[in-house]
């Protein structure tokens, strides 16, 4: 299988939706809205959420599958409003997924989501560090972090869809290029 990535434009609108409700039905502890929620938004919020992939301090990335032009994985990166003139404290990267027929170390496909967020969060946005939040329970997205080097920052909060449990927050310290 052949890989390539896709950086989110407004027209990618239907394919945001579409992910989204896969993201949410696959794994629906990692994101802050169940997949009913996300069932329920109109044709308005999906516009409105690829598009701001193309604002300045945000963007998304699609892994498409060459063969069939489908979407596979998705990460997103964004960097909190600052004063103006001032340089970012840190991205955060959010919304991250990838098709369970895609996940693994064979594939790359994770790495090189990942790789291409690090990159836009660096060399873009010149942040000098890439922030996460992670389920307590998601231990297989922990582990991936880990081996990428993130480190836990020993901040933590409830998730919002389930207070009793934890997301964990995480760093990854960026190198300049």
């Amino acid at each position: 299988m052949t890989y390539r990535i896709h950086r989110v434009r407004p027209e990618d609108w239907e394919r945001v939706r579409d992910i989204r409700l896969r993201m949410t039905k696959d794994t629906p502890m990692a994101y802050l809205e169940s997949h009913e929620t996300a069932l329920a938004h109109d044709e308005d919020t999906w516009r409105f959420r690829a598009a701001r992939n193309t604002q300045p301090g945000n963007t998304g990335y699609a892994a498409v599958l060459e063969e069939t032009g489908e979407w596979v994985g998705v990460m997103n990166a964004y960097v909190p409003a600052a004063d103006p003139g001032q340089a970012p404290e840190r991205a955060w990267l959010v919304g991250v997924w990838v098709d369970p027929a895609h996940r693994g170390r064979g594939t790359g496909l994770t790495d090189a989501l990942l790789d291409t967020c690090i990159a836009w969060a660096r060399d873009e946005a010149g942040a000098p560090a890439l922030y996460l939040e992670v389920h307590e329970h998601n231990a297989r997205a922990l582990r991936f972090y880990e081996r990428r080097g993130f480190v836990r920052t020993g901040h933590s909060q409830p998730y919002d869809l389930d207070p009793e449990t934890m997301e964990l927050e995480m760093k990854l310290t960026l190198q300049t290029a």
